[in-house]
């Protein structure tokens, strides 16, 4: 629990709302993480996802209007997903809210990227209604609506039918400190990010005296003018970023914490949460031990033998 609540503190807009948190009104998810009005020992992840749950089902605000869509909008993911049965011909939409990705974790895993991949293309067996039995369907998922902080969870924890007990993956898996989640996006969605995208580029590129040329279209044209496709108009950043609206999403997100997993057995170890401060700083929050670490050791929390090893990493929005 301190390890997971050393990363959600890093969230300023949860800190507000839980301050301007009214008891008056408490709905049923508060007693899910407690048996018998007992709250029960966690692992990180269940103990982040459920204290995420309860807060978006039971965090009221002074004028103790519910604040779900407050916490949706903070961590929520929207998915769209197409589901195919490649022996019947059979395919379907589906669309779910989650609040995180999974990292898929296996032998040919080797990045985060590789491994959220993995995540969003799942199979599924069903009953398939033309077939008249189960088949196997093809889940590929793509993200329709991004959070302001993205939430990765990696699947390193597993059920050992075998042996019949859970199970760690050990393999190291690297991670970014800058993530772009573009690619894993739905059409929809990456024609909404392409304008921030390329006022944030922009942007970068002011920062070092560079010329702004923009690439304008009839259907993405920054000043919204009419220009054909391909035809370029020089600007400088202060009105190509007055032209577009403030705190809108770009796809792209930096790391500010990491909640890490020791120990090579997946019943026992140890939990520690690795925060970036406002200066740029990372803190190492050991429990009562906490040490300022600096930004290359947060890159080595990527797994591979008995080293803290990322089990959750929340990336933070950049936005413009």
């Amino acid at each position: 629990m301190n390890s997971t609540l050393q990363c959600l503190h890093s969230v300023p807009e949860l800190k507000s709302a839980l301050l301007s948190y009214s008891d008056n009104v408490r709905g049923n998810g508060v007693d899910q993480a407690s048996q018998n009005n007992v709250y029960m020992q966690q692992d990180a992840e269940e103990c982040w996802t459920q204290l995420i749950y309860t807060l978006s089902q039971t965090l009221t605000s002074e004028a103790s209007e519910p604040t779900a869509a407050q916490m949706k909008e903070l961590f929520g993911i929207d998915l769209v997903s197409r589901v195919h049965c490649a022996e019947s011909g059979e395919e379907s939409s589906e669309s779910e809210s989650v609040y995180s990705l999974k990292c898929h974790i296996s032998h040919d895993v080797n990045h985060l990227h590789e491994g959220l991949k993995h995540g969003l293309k799942t199979e599924l067996e069903k009953v398939s209604p033309s077939l008249g039995r189960t088949a196997i369907y093809t889940r590929e998922s793509r993200i329709n609506e991004l959070p302001r902080y993205l939430t990765v969870q990696f699947v390193r924890f597993f059920w050992k039918r075998e042996s019949n007990q859970k199970a760690k993956i050990l393999r190291k898996v690297d991670y970014p400190l800058e993530l772009d989640v573009y690619d894993f996006c739905s059409d929809e969605l990456k024609l909404k990010l392409q304008t921030p995208r390329q006022v944030l580029r922009d942007a970068e590129s002011a920062k070092f005296g560079l010329k702004v040329e923009v690439k304008t279209s009839r259907t993405q044209n920054i000043e919204g003018s009419s220009t054909s496709a391909g035809e370029s108009s020089s600007m400088d950043i202060d009105k190509a970023d007055s032209s577009v609206p403030k705190k809108q999403l770009t796809g792209i997100y930096d790391l500010i914490a990491v909640l890490t997993h020791k120990g090579r057995s997946a019943d026992s170890g140890h939990y520690v949460g690795w925060v970036k401060q406002d200066d740029g700083k990372w803190i190492e929050f050991d429990d009562d031990n906490p040490s300022i670490r600096k930004e290359e050791e947060i890159l080595k929390l990527s797994g591979g033998g008995d080293w803290h090893m990322a089990y959750i990493c929340l990336y933070k929005a950049r936005v413009i």
